[in-house]
């Protein structure tokens, strides 16, 4: 059995450690920011093909305390490399640290690159060449305050890249973070879903390809573990074919986006339209103010603007009030959830919270609020 880590977004871990364990993994353990498992080759390849949590998936191949950078090279020196890639591999080396004592990260980074070229000179009489930029192999380092691990990445790019996404407004959110809001909401397919400031259409793509049963990895042209010599092309091949066999066809999903700006409905018809998803969503361009319910309940998600500048705070203050009355009359018996780093938020919505769910988007610290919305008098029949 190897040992793996995938990283997330921080508030995540327990939803990611329920993915991991359905694609095989064992010994699962959420830490903040990700979660550790055990695992044979085939359940490596299952998370980074189904998960559409994770940011990467990490095996670790050494970990050992550390003083200094000179601990850091003997242990990266140490490491049997030409077994685990060729030499003529491309390669990177990546660090991170939390509460680390030594003053240069990127020293770190250096002297593990130094180790890892010279194990293989001394070994094979030449050493792989590095590639920052689009890498066969990489290698990431991470340091606690006393603890060093090296990880070989078997994702590649992180595995929020889709190859969905062709189209982008400003600051799009990640899929795995939408991926991770939809299944915190408790939505599930069949559920009517609207979602009305839609950007370029995350939580829409990943909705659909959760009902469509179609993997986050599908479109993916390689994972990292394929530059490995532990490679099984065969478990690979196998496992692929068993997910592309369980891809369902396009169809309507009751899914409903909307935004009052042309440039992101554009890029939310153009992104469903590339995917192949063309059909399984209907995209308007609408303002909030002009919502109403396709159905007689749903959820309705939201990941609104949250300014910076004063003007913007100001605008946005008069915009969340506004918003509570389209809420009431037009969307009751619905759950609304809405996802900001606006502390302000709640208040200023006027509609009390029932949950308030910590989630970390990149560096900012963000909440995800449910708010039940009570049920009138005036019922509305479900829109086809």
């Amino acid at each position: 059995m190897e040992h793996f880590f995938a990283p997330c977004p921080r508030g995540l871990e327990n939803l990611l450690v329920e993915e991991l364990e359905a694609a095989g993994a064992q010994e699962t353990r959420g830490v903040p920011g990700g979660v550790a498992f055990t695992g044979d080759w085939a359940s490596c390849y299952r998370a980074n093909l189904h998960s559409r949590l994770a940011t990467r998936i990490l095996w670790r191949i050494a970990q050992a305390p550390y003083e200094r950078e000179a601990d850091i090279y003997r242990l990266a020196f140490s490491q049997p490399w030409e077994a685990y890639f060729a030499v003529t591999r491309t390669f990177r080396v990546q660090t991170t640290a939390s509460h680390s004592p030594l003053k240069s990260i990127d020293f770190v980074t250096l002297r593990v690159k130094d180790a890892l070229c010279d194990r293989f000179r001394a070994r094979d009489g030449e050493r792989p060449s590095v590639d920052t930029r689009a890498p066969e192999v990489r290698v990431q380092v991470f340091l606690t305050k006393k603890e060093c691990t090296l990880y070989l990445d078997t994702s590649g790019a992180p595995l929020w890249q889709r190859g969905l996404r062709h189209a982008n407004v400003e600051a799009p959110l990640k899929e795995n973070l939408a991926a991770g809001i939809l299944r915190l909401a408790g939505w599930r397919p069949g559920i009517p879903l609207v979602d009305p400031m839609c950007g370029s259409g995350t939580f829409l793509l990943e909705a659909a390809c959760m009902a469509l049963s179609r993997p986050p990895g599908l479109e993916r042209p390689r994972f990292g573990f394929e530059a490995l010599t532990a490679y099984q092309p065969e478990v690979w091949r196998s496992i692929r074919h068993k997910a592309l066999g369980a891809v369902q066809e396009t169809r309507f999903l009751r899914l409903w986006a909307s935004d009052q700006d042309k440039k992101a409905v554009r890029a939310t018809r153009h992104n469903l339209r590339a995917a192949g998803l063309e059909g399984a969503a209907e995209v308007t361009e609408q303002d909030f103010f002009d919502l109403t319910a396709p159905a007689d309940t749903g959820i309705l998600i939201a990941n609104p603007p949250y300014g910076e500048r004063m003007g913007e705070l100001d605008r946005l203050a008069e915009l969340y009030p506004a918003m509570s009355g389209v809420l009431k009359r037009q969307f009751p018996g619905w759950r609304a959830f809405f996802f900001t780093a606006d502390s302000r938020f709640p208040k200023l919505l006027r509609l009390n919270p029932s949950r308030k769910i910590p989630l970390m988007n990149g560096p900012l610290e963000c909440r995800l609020y449910e708010i039940a919305l009570v049920a009138g008098s005036n019922r509305r029949e479900t829109r086809n």
